[in-house]
Parts: C-alpha cells; structure tokens; sequence
C-alpha cells in the first residue's frame, strides 16, 4: 500500500517502530503535536513534491484530518508514475475505527496496524520464565513502565500516562469531560475488570446519565484504552447473558488505576483473579492471527467459558483462566463445552509446565497458548 497507518496508545512504541521502519529507505519525520511540523504540512502537496521519492512520517496524524483529502491525490498521481508503495507512513493515538473516520478517503490505498504492547513472547525467554511473567502482569505492556529501573519509578511513569491523557489526550477526541469524573469512571471499570458493568449503578455513583456512560465507554475503545469482548451466542438455544465484558486493556494502569504498586499487594488484591484473566485475554488479541475472534460464553444457568477463540464456524477453541493453583474446572465449563462444542478445550494458568487433563483438556501456560497461535 502507498501509505500504512500505524495505530495505538501514546508511548506503546510507534515512533521507535517508525524508526526502524524509516532505516530501510529515506524518509522525513514529522510530529503533528509539534506547531512547525504542522505548519510545514499546510500545504501538503508543496510538502511532498519538496520530498519526492522520500517516505514521509506524520506522527500523531488525527490533528490534521483535513489533509487526507490532498494525499489521495498525491498518492494516486503517485500510483501513475509506478510508485506504488511507501509514500506515507501515520502514527496515532486512537483506534483505527476512529481514524477510518477521517481518512475513508484513502480507502485501498491505506493498511492499518494496531500496535500492541509488549506481550509474553516478546518478553519472556521461554515458558518458564515465571519472574519476568509476573513483572510484565505487575507493570504492563508500556515499554516505559515496564523497563523501569524499579516497581516505584514504573508507578509513577503509569500515574503520569494517566494524568497526561485524561487532562490533554482524550479532550482532543471528543467533548470536554471533567477529568476527575472520567478518572473515577475509569477506576471504577479497574475494579470490576471482566465483568459484564452495570452501567446504571456506575451511573448513578458518578453522577451522569446511562447515555453518557455508554459514551465514555465507546471512547475509551476507540482510544484503545479498554477492551470489549462479546457474548459468543452463534446457534445457541439458551438464555445467554449478552451485555460484552469490559476490560482495562493494559494490566499495569489497571494496578496504578488501583494504586497497587507491587507484586505482593497485587497478590493479596480482591481483583487478582480478574486482572491475571484480563492480562491473558489481551496477551491472547495482541498475538491472534488475522480474522480470529474472541468472545466470551455464559448462560442464564451458569455454565460459561471464560475466552473463546473462533478461528472458523468449524474450529473453535475454549479457554479457562485460572490464577491459583487449583486447575479444577466446574461442572458449568463442561456444560458449555457441550453448548459450543470447542474443537480444542484449554485452561491458562500462571505456570510453566504443559500436561493434559481429563476429558481432552490440555493445562498450558499463557506462553505456550501464544506460541500455538502463533
């Protein structure tokens, strides 16, 4: 494609992959937040023509949509002269959903790439490298954070990120919201990680309508911030519970959001549970191959599966998450399984041995899940 957008989080790493991307061939680099670089883009067709033949970065590309309109032509001008590729390379901070809204324009002349943070394999030697496992469950998956020198010096980098994109990052994405109201919104979705919210009740606490509540979420998402799962309900003839569950994406602003500042009090947290499985699950979505997708399953009655991974309407994986070390699985985890019928039946766990288990299913660690779909 003549131009990628690459898109995720402030700090995840994009300008550091932009630069390894930008070693390959000649190239200009241009920050958007940055009041000269933005005016050097006034005029974007006199900006390219000066840089002919170089590949031309545009950091933070969401505070100048007007300029997507110029680059279709530029790029098909291009396209006509045989250059096909590596004209224009975006960075930026929100969801690619909320950039499509921008630049529908480019439509097939644009790719775009959700940049994740710093996942197991990315981290970890092997499975059994269970210290860097829990550093990187304890901090998260921001380069910064998770890199510090200490747990406190990674604390306070994560109480910074929040602070900068409650009181400067999100106003630029919609309405003005009162920080501290979505702080509170958003410490109150930490502490019911992976749950199904009770937007009323979250409502009522912070004082604002249901409407607006379902608002907060829907930027939170588009922003990358937190992460919906829906109710896997394909065939299925039972009452199912549909509300989606709602995830902090990142487990280390789930603990500062929380103010759990090392590994011991996160272990000794009422959300430990909850935020091992959230970690697992994001872990899972930053590794899955294109067109897979997660859902969760859970009945009226009570049989449920934490995660299921549907690579096909003929294959389809189940996945329990478990944090202690009891792997026991309930009676409602088979039940379901003979609701979905899983091609494959698995339970993560925070180890790093693999074994089988009765009735097909295979213990693993989240290491070698992601090895598997990889």
């Amino acid at each position: 494609m003549p131009a990628v957008a690459l898109m995720g989080p402030r700090q995840v790493g994009k300008t550091t992959l932009a630069f390894e991307i930008s070693q390959n061939m000649s190239s200009v680099y241009l920050d958007l937040e940055n009041r000269l670089d933005l005016q050097k883009i006034s005029d974007i067709e006199a900006f390219h023509a000066a840089n002919r033949g170089k590949l031309i970065i545009l950091d933070e590309v969401h505070r100048a949509p007007e300029i997507f309109a110029p680059i279709r032509g530029i790029i098909d001008k291009e396209r006509r002269a045989g250059n096909r590729t590596g004209q224009f390379l975006f960075l930026g901070s929100a969801s690619i959903d909320l950039l499509k809204q921008s630049s529908e324009t480019l439509a097939g002349r644009i790719s775009y790439i959700e940049l994740h943070g710093v996942n197991v394999l990315e981290y970890l030697q092997d499975a059994g490298d269970i210290q860097k496992l829990n550093a990187l469950w304890l901090r998260g998956g921001f380069p910064d954070s998770l890199l510090s020198m200490d747990d406190t010096i990674s604390l306070e980098w994560r109480y910074d990120f929040i602070k900068t994109y409650l009181e400067r990052d999100i106003p630029q994405f919609g309405p003005r919201i009162p920080s501290t109201t979505l702080e509170r919104f958003w410490m109150m979705l930490a502490h019911s990680q992976g749950t199904s919210i009770n937007a009323s009740k979250i409502a009522a606490n912070i004082e604002v309508s249901n409407t607006t509540i379902a608002r907060y979420i829907d930027l939170l998402t588009d922003l990358l911030l937190i992460r919906k799962i829906q109710s896997y309900s394909t065939n299925i003839k039972k009452r199912l519970v549909k509300s989606p569950r709602i995830y902090v994406r990142d487990s280390g602003i789930t603990h500062a959001l929380l103010n759990i500042s090392t590994y011991n009090d996160l272990l000794g947290h009422p959300i430990v549970g909850k935020s091992w499985e959230g970690f697992v699950v994001e872990n899972i979505a930053s590794n899955l191959p294109s067109g897979v997708n997660l859902y969760y399953y859970r009945t009226a009655g009570g049989a449920e599966i934490d995660l299921v991974i549907e690579f096909s309407s003929k294959e389809r994986w189940a996945v329990e998450i478990k944090r202690g070390t009891s792997l026991n699985l309930s009676r409602g985890f088979f039940e379901a399984c003979e609701d979905i019928k899983p091609t494959r039946k698995f339970v993560v766990y925070a180890g790093g041995d693999d074994f089988p288990m009765k009735d097909d299913v295979m213990a693993i660690s989240l290491y070698g899940l992601m090895e598997l779909l990889t």
